[in-house]
């Protein structure tokens, strides 16, 4: 809008100057003939279109004041619409109420749903699977599972529904048959029609687990690509007591044969089966988990089927409480454990201080004052649903440690519930008989302030932590969204800038302007405004494949430099104050900083060729080893260092342009006086010039040091791009900016990822006006404070 206003104030007056080169002319011409009255005309006339070009300037630069303005408010609302949604709260409202259906087939063992919403299926003990529409309950298909003649389903449990949708059911003469219900989609007249179907994923016919014949009272199924793995307690018979069986059939495709042969492993576990409430196997098949009445928690390492290994048994309830349900959250790294006090608790596997895996209590939630019967992990984040005794559903997130929702879905006790796949759908079944489907609204339920801002303890790490990470190859991944570590990497990136930047920047702006002569300054102002042209990705890409390697090699050469420099430059001053006065005058007065171009360029060779020896003397041959073995400081190549170089050689021209003209423009009467009074030059520039130029000084400084905090390419080229939080120069980091570019192209549309991006631009942008605008009224004062000197 600015450059608007500006062209537009510049077009009107380029036509209103051509104009009046026109009408001149023709005054010429008249003027000849009636000189006195074009005189008077020609006046009134050029005062008239005077006053016409300065309206059209003033209400031009109006015009583009207010377009600015204008512009910052639209993107700031912008990003506010675009954010907002993250903080919505989530909603469930129901739909439909209807009689199960087919309710004399059998009590329900399980209920489930596509991933469309459009078809539901009820499990029930009689081998019976109902297939129906979800909003309607109008029956699509019943299908009968393969139960032999004889026997009777005494166990039923549910494989994993995020990959396989595999049940198992166990029957009582030790036998058991594992079904696999599933959907297909097609398009007949562009109308979508979903058809449900069983397979049989082991074949129809029974698998034997139990020679003996005992019923299987407990059992638990994985099914995947290539193995299946089965655990089955076994119940007391007269020739013995019961037993927990592991059963592994592994598929092994033959080039000549054309189904492939299953291999079986069998073993039993050493671990009394009396007392065991419940079984679960992990999606890899290496972990099992058996839970005991007294609220025992039993771990095995599954990893070699025929040679089971127990690795820790622990409390995971309060003493007299029992565990009331228990299922994976959605990755089977965490479980969720509800018990009789209406309490939910979430315990992952995490490495204990002798490097050895143990359960850790992570977070609970308390989500009822009753007995929790059930919970129901979603199949694609980390949240869950829970049933209470009262027949109160809540849906909660485990990350975000939110409550989404709480209703009561009936007021009739609830006896089954299932959340959609895709986790905006509630199927629910009272045991008065009806089902309940309800539509939910929770699209962004990983963000929270704790999520966002805090410490949480994510599954797998040892403690709680700051971390972004936002996506994975892997399904089951658990987003980070912490902008902790994107504004710490931010600060500590414009921090280091800063602090190489301001002191060069700020030390030659006093020089250049105050002492160095009229015509160097030609010369040197010119081309330290030219850097600022440089493209940042030119600077991040020097930074990243020549300067971080460069340095890396010579790290002790470069705090030699440090060193070095100044001491060589204090000598060369010591020593021209002995030198013959003649050699003296013969540099003119302001020329002395050219003298010290080969002194810096000599002094910066020689600390580089001192550093080798020096390096090897001090520090073993290694600074770097040095550091990480007497310190515990790593080195990473693209680190804080790099940046703070890189980076402030692209802002001191900011500052040096900005602060060098305030310095310059200090009236000259204040100088001249404070000289005249006695002062000498360097009091002048301290109590005089630069008070006078604070103002201006302070916005150098500030913007810069915007510069800096929006820079995006070579932080981006230069640190690795690691979001850690780590105060190390030799560590990297990560930017809120350098974030933004890095992930947004890879960020769907509306996502929980995408928005949270938004944020952290918002963050910025709140950030940079706040900052900007205290330093606005830092600057006013400055300038009132001191605009009497």
């Amino acid at each position: 809008m600015r450059i608007l206003a500006d062209f537009c104030s510049g077009f009107f007056g380029i036509i209103v100057t051509f104009h009046f080169q026109n009408l001149r002319m023709s005054e010429t011409n008249t003027r000849i003939k009636y000189p006195s009255i074009m005189e008077k005309s020609s006046n009134q006339y050029y005062q008239r279109w005077r006053l016409i070009k300065d309206l059209l300037a003033r209400y031009g630069v109006v015009a583009g004041g207010l377009g600015v303005i204008v512009a910052i408010v639209l993107i700031f609302f912008y990003l506010l619409y675009v954010v907002y949604p993250l903080f919505i709260s989530a909603t469930a409202e129901p739909v439909s109420l209807y009689d199960v259906p087919e309710k004399a087939l059998g009590n329900t063992l399980l209920l489930e749903m596509e991933e469309q919403n459009e078809v539901a299926a009820r499990f029930t003990d009689s081998g019976q699977v109902v297939f129906f529409e979800a909003a309607t309950g109008k029956t699509i298909l019943i299908q009968t599972v393969a139960i032999p003649e004889g026997a009777h389903i005494v166990s039923f449990s549910q494989g994993s529904p995020i990959s396989e949708g595999a049940v198992i059911y166990g029957l009582s003469d030790g036998r058991a048959v594992i079904v696999k219900h599933q959907y297909k989609v097609t398009y007949p007249n562009n109308v979508r029609v979903i058809t449900p179907s069983l397979k049989y994923p082991l074949g129809e016919q029974p698998l034997v687990l139990d020679d003996s014949g005992a019923a299987l009272d407990k059992i638990a199924v994985k099914v995947g690509e290539d193995a299946t793995t089965i655990v089955a307690k076994t119940a007391d018979t007269p020739q013995g007591t019961g037993k927990i069986r592991l059963i592994n059939f592994q598929k092994e495709q033959s080039l000549f044969a054309d189904e492939a042969a299953l291999t079986r492993t069998d073993s039993v576990l050493d671990m009394p089966a009396a007392g065991i409430v419940d079984m679960l196997i992990d999606k890899d098949e290496s972990k099992l988990y058996l839970v005991s009445s007294d609220g025992r928690l039993s771990f095995f390492d599954i990893s070699d089927k025929s040679r089971p290994v127990i690795s820790q048994h622990q409390n995971v309830v309060e003493a007299g409480q029992k565990i009331t349900s228990i299922t994976f959250l959605n990755g089977d790294l965490s479980l969720m454990i509800g018990d009789t006090t209406g309490l939910v608790s979430q315990w992952s596997m995490v490495k204990d201080s002798m490097n050895r895996p143990a359960m850790q209590k992570i977070r609970t939630f308390k989500v009822s004052d009753k007995s929790v019967v059930a919970i129901n992990a979603e199949q694609r984040r980390k949240g869950f649903m829970t049933i209470d005794a009262d027949g109160v559903m809540g849906i909660y997130h485990s990350t975000s440690e939110r409550e989404m929702i709480k209703e009561r879905v009936s007021d009739a006790p609830l006896s089954a519930a299932v959340l959609s796949p895709r986790a905006n759908a509630l199927l629910v079944q009272s045991e008065d008989g009806k089902m309940h489907f309800w539509h939910v609204e929770n699209e962004h339920p990983e963000v929270s302030i704790k999520s966002l801002w805090q410490e949480v303890w994510y599954e797998s790490y040892p403690k709680p932590d700051y971390i972004w990470q936002s996506s994975s190859a892997n399904n089951d991944f658990e987003p980070k969204y912490s902008l902790t570590p994107l504004v710490f990497g931010t600060l500590k990136a414009a921090f280091y800038a800063m602090l190489v930047a301001m002191p060069l920047a700020l030390m030659g702006a006093i020089y250049s302007a105050y002492f160095m002569a009229p015509r160097m300054r030609q010369y040197v102002k010119p081309t330290i405004e030219i850097m600022g042209a440089l493209p940042t990705v030119i600077l991040g890409f020097l930074a990243g494949l020549w300067l971080a390697p460069f340095m890396e090699e010579h790290l002790a050469g470069l705090f030699a430099l440090l060193m070095i420099i100044p001491v060589g430059v204090m000598l060369f001053a010591f020593a021209w104050q002995y030198l013959p006065k003649a050699i003296q005058h013969k540099i003119p007065e302001g020329w002395d900083a050219a003298l010290l171009i080969p002194v810096i360029l000599l002094s910066g060779w020689f600390a580089f060729v001192v550093s080798v020896p020096l390096e090897s003397l001090l520090f073993n041959g290694s600074m770097r080893e040095w550091f990480s073995r007497e310190f515990g400081i790593g080195y990473d190549q693209r680190n804080a260092l790099v940046v703070g170089v890189a980076m402030g050689f692209a802002v001191i021209p900011t500052i040096f342009s900005i602060a060098e003209d305030a310095i310059f423009s200090v009236p000259k009467h204040l100088t001249v006086g404070s000289l005249a009074l006695g002062a000498t030059p360097w009091q002048t520039m301290t109590r005089v010039v630069l008070l006078t130029a604070s103002p201006g000084i302070f916005s150098a400084v500030m913007i810069g040091f915007g510069r800096a905090v929006g820079e995006t390419m070579i932080v981006l080229m230069a640190t690795g791009n690691t979001p850690v939080m780590d105060l190390s120069v030799f560590q990297g980091m990560r930017t809120l900016a350098a974030n933004i570019a890095v992930e947004m192209p890879e960020s769907e549309v509306d996502s929980t990822h995408y928005r949270v991006l938004f944020l952290a631009a918002l963050v910025l942008f709140v950030f940079t006006f706040v900052f900007n605008t205290l330093a606005e009224v830092i600057r006013q004062r400055l300038r009132e404070k001191y605009s009497s000197l």
